[in-house]
């Protein structure tokens, strides 16, 4: 399988850099995307959103989840945005 590139959008980005979401950042960056660069399309904490949504993944961490678009062309996860759970859906 292809490994894929990870890419953040500016609203992901400034997001995990706040303080209510930094102690996030090492474990998504040292355990989360290597884990995606493998298989984004299938594991224990992903699923594949439907409706509206459908083209968009979410990967769930605890109390947070974070969103993701894959372009398989250009082997390139584009991560979109973060959530606390409850504010998410």
């Amino acid at each position: 399988m292809n490994n894929f590139k990870i890419a953040e959008t500016e609203t992901f980005s400034k997001k995990i850099n706040s303080k209510k979401y930094k102690r996030l950042l090492n474990r998504i960056v040292k355990d989360v995307y290597p884990m995606l660069g493998i298989n984004p399309f299938y594991g224990p904490n992903i699923k594949k959103l439907k409706g509206e949504f459908k083209d968009l993944y979410r990967f769930r961490m605890g109390d947070y989840g974070f969103f993701y678009k894959i372009n398989e062309q250009e082997s390139i996860i584009f991560i979109l945005n973060i959530e606390n759970r409850q504010d998410a859906y």
